[in-house]
């Protein structure tokens, strides 16, 4: 029965929240990567005004944001945090993008996961999350990106040790579940941590898997 357990909170989570709209969207990988470069330590509201900024600046490519001066850049920025830094990854990776794979990201896609998640990992800026994201979102590659709230959640539920890191908790995951489930998987799990399982305060009564939970304060 306890083999079950990931499969009935999966299920449960389906029948409770809707999969935003824009995950079944082609998605640019270029812009996901700068959107996920963005994204580090930064809320969501401010990810998406900081991306929306930048956007009315300049075109989201490599030649575009390559060629542009950091002091735009990091003004389109500053709502986010750790605006500076950013910044300059963003206009770096664009030049590597450019100079080193002709302004093209889908030929990275295309090769063996491991040797995709390999070439992403060796870009400036670029960690762990960030690559999985790209090539979960854009190839729809085997992986399930660990975020501070499927980090969390993955844990309260028991999928995860306690102390594990970000490769033991991704490595938990999907071995728990079917590969073509781990875009749900991820995109469910941020959903839940972010209106019930909460860091401060979770909403363990009103919680949709808290039968299912050996965390749960009731």
């Amino acid at each position: 029965m306890a083999e079950k357990r990931p499969e009935k909170i999966l299920q449960t989570l389906r029948k409770t929240f809707t999969m935003p709209k824009w995950i079944t969207s082609n998605r640019d990988p270029f812009k996901t990567l700068i959107v996920t470069i963005i994204s580090q330590n930064t809320a969501d509201r401010n990810t998406a005004k900081a991306f929306e900024n930048l956007s009315k600046l300049f075109k989201i490519t490599p030649e575009a944001l390559a060629n542009a001066e950091m002091s735009q850049i990091e003004e389109c920025l500053r709502v986010a945090g750790l605006y500076r830094n950013k910044a300059k990854t963003i206009k770096q990776i664009s030049k590597i993008i450019l100079e080193e794979f002709q302004g093209n990201l889908k030929p990275m896609l295309s090769l063996p996961f491991e040797e995709a998640r390999k070439t992403f990992l060796q870009l400036p800026g670029v960690g762990p999350k960030t690559a999985d994201v790209v090539l979960l979102f854009c190839a729809e590659k085997p992986t399930i990106p660990v975020d501070t709230h499927v980090n969390r959640v993955a844990k309260r539920l028991g999928f995860a040790p306690e102390n594990g890191d970000y490769e033991t908790v991704r490595k938990s995951l999907q071995s728990l579940y079917n590969p073509k489930d781990y875009l749900a998987v991820h995109v469910l799990l941020i959903l839940l941590g972010r209106k019930y399982c909460r860091a401060g305060n979770p909403l363990c009564k009103q919680c949709p898997v808290n039968t299912l939970c050996p965390s749960k304060r009731l």
